[in-house]
């Protein structure tokens, strides 16, 4: 069965009550979540607080839920949320900031480069990448490390469609502009390095 499907299949079963599956769900996405939390504070707590908080609305509310297309795309949106109403609350920032916190890290370190052009290509992609404004790291996380659609980056940062081109462009147009290399070249690099990452992961 290919992975989403099985997936919507556990989604299908929590919404019975069953509490396996919920709790195969959590532990399927608790890292994931965790991860992608931590791109918007470092404040360990904040992050685990507001994934417990998610999914215990989740099985409260489980009887009205519906199917999404993609569950992780559903449950990426829901957790930014929480962790931006949790930031709020604390008054690290304010919904009407564009630019709100978004700490862009990879785990490119985990491979070992053998060839010393290519390590120094991605060191300096992840530099570039992080000077970026806050809102074109988090869709160029979102698009190229965790590979949603066009549509669901623009479900998960409640912008429309056009809108998330327009983004990606924006970065891939300024990381041309500091790295001289076409985009091309730049995405390349990016998937290759991913593509690494996964093998040992």
């Amino acid at each position: 069965m290919p992975p989403n499907e099985d997936i919507l299949l556990l989604w299908s079963l929590f919404k019975q009550g069953e509490w396996d599956a919920y709790t195969k769900l959590y532990n399927q996405n608790f890292k994931l979540l965790n991860n992608y939390g931590y791109k918007f504070t470092k404040d360990i707590n904040l992050i685990e607080d507001a994934v417990h908080d998610l999914f215990i609305k989740l099985w409260t509310n489980r009887a009205n839920l519906g199917n999404p297309i993609s569950v992780k795309n559903y449950l990426y949106k829901a957790l930014r949320s929480v962790i931006f109403r949790k930031m709020q609350n604390q008054s690290r920032f304010t919904p009407m900031e564009d630019d709100y916190p978004f700490l862009f890290e990879t785990s490119f370190d985990l491979v070992y480069i053998a060839n010393e052009d290519e390590r120094l290509l991605q060191d300096k992609i992840k530099s570039v990448i992080q000077t970026l404004p806050h809102r074109q790291q988090e869709i160029i996380f979102l698009r190229f490390y965790e590979g949603f659609s066009y549509p669901e980056i623009a479900d998960i940062m409640e912008i429309n469609v056009s809108s998330t081109y327009k983004l990606l462009y924006k970065a891939l147009n300024s990381m041309q502009m500091s790295l001289k290399l076409s985009k091309l070249v730049i995405i390349w690099a990016i998937l290759s390095q991913i593509n690494k990452n996964a093998k040992i992961l």
